[in-house]
């Protein structure tokens, strides 16, 4: 009988990266401006991180955040699976692999139909690009609704908040490109 490897969970990783790096909870919230709270649910597996702030996180403890999404255990089906980490309510997968240290990331991202990412939405530094591959999203870009349909894009100010959701009846794929100075 072979011996099933455990998939080590990301929020372990970003724990153990923060330790091994002598990093402080009170240094890592001022640096991601994520709070201590926030950061404690990530690292203990009850909050998984957003995108955005998998590359915040990521920047601040200068890893690649490929490093943080694929698992380094497991047979080769159970990272592949693994390679697609799901949200809440999406799952992402990156495309731009060996990207450590550049400030250009880009996603594959699959929406369940009829979902919305809990929070009060997502805000980082940079610049976001959007292109629906399938479905239908809503992008609100701080008051103002994006109806994003198959071929439509969105490029707009990470800076300002901002969230996603699918308002359609079955999942939508998006590619999404992230550039955080």
């Amino acid at each position: 009988m072979v011996k099933k490897k455990e998939i080590t969970p990301i929020g372990t990783r970003i724990r153990r990266a923060r330790l091994d790096k002598k990093m402080s909870l009170d240094t890592m919230a001022n640096e991601t401006g994520l709070s201590k709270a926030a950061i404690k649910q990530i690292e203990g597996g009850d909050k998984r991180p957003s995108v955005g702030n998998l590359l915040l996180i990521s920047r601040t403890l200068q890893l690649d955040s490929e490093f943080l999404l694929k698992e380094q255990e497991g047979t080769l089906e159970e990272r592949s699976q693994a390679y697609t980490k799901r949200t809440d309510n999406y799952a992402y997968t990156p495309l731009t692999p060996g990207a450590e240290n550049k400030h250009l990331k880009a996603f594959r991202i699959v929406v369940d139909a009829n979902t919305r990412h809990d929070g009060v939405g997502f805000h980082h530094e940079g610049e976001e690009f959007v292109y629906v591959l399938e479905g239908r999203v809503e992008v609100q870009v701080g008051d103002h609704v994006n109806v994003l349909e198959p071929g439509d894009s969105l490029h707009f100010n990470s800076g300002v908040k901002h969230d996603l959701r699918n308002t359609g009846d079955v999942d939508a794929e998006l590619i999404v490109v992230v550039y955080a100075p």
